[in-house]
């Protein structure tokens, strides 16, 4: 059993997020890709609630069997720190080799994490390349990172936030459920 767990504020999910998933569910033959929105993001906080950010996923995954919306770190008090997700799912799914999924920018910052160096030797850890990042310098410790090229799709949840905000469209950026979840909540909206 392999098991992708992609983890994020998916703050909101977009179509970026969703190829990203994609391309690591066929690149690493997986047989179950996990979202895990974070409760808590101890670098950079959300804005919509985690139950917006769950209920958006459930929307932007509806259509594909294999990707499921996990609650994991919803169920957890504190900080969501992606060392207790991924020990927390290995005692669940002992049987699964799991494979960390995360953007290439958020992956520049892992000396930073939580318990970072005993994480990435817990897990595959795989950085998903964006437009405009790379992983830099890196020390070695951290390099033990498979890279995964996927077909670039140049839009973000901030410049989609943005766009809200001004009342411009983000039709064609994020999967239409999800557009139409936001335009009945307003959400991002001043």
């Amino acid at each position: 059993m392999r098991l992708g767990l992609f983890g994020g504020r998916f703050d909101p999910p977009h179509l970026g997020h969703l190829l990203a998933a994609q391309s690591a569910f066929e690149a690493l033959a997986l047989d179950e890709l996990w979202f895990i929105p974070a409760k808590t993001p101890p670098h950079k906080p959300a804005l919509a609630s985690a139950d917006a950010r769950v209920q958006m996923l459930l929307l932007a995954t509806l259509s594909n069997p294999a990707f499921e919306v996990s609650r994991l770190e919803l169920l957890r008090d504190g900080p969501s720190y992606t060392f207790d997700t991924v020990m927390e799912t290995k005692k669940l799914r002992p049987d699964a080799t799991l494979f960390f999924i995360i953007g290439v920018d958020a992956y520049a910052d892992v000396a930073s994490w939580h318990r970072a160096h005993e994480l990435v030797r817990a897990v595959d850890m795989v950085a998903v390349a964006r437009p405009g990042y790379t992983l830099g310098n890196l020390e070695p410790a951290f390099r033990r990172v498979q890279t995964l090229e996927t077909r670039l799709c140049d839009v973000s949840s901030t410049e989609i936030r943005s766009r809200l905000n001004r009342r411009e469209s983000v039709r064609y950026l994020l999967p239409e459920l999800v557009e139409t979840y936001l335009d009945r909540t307003s959400l991002y909206r001043q």
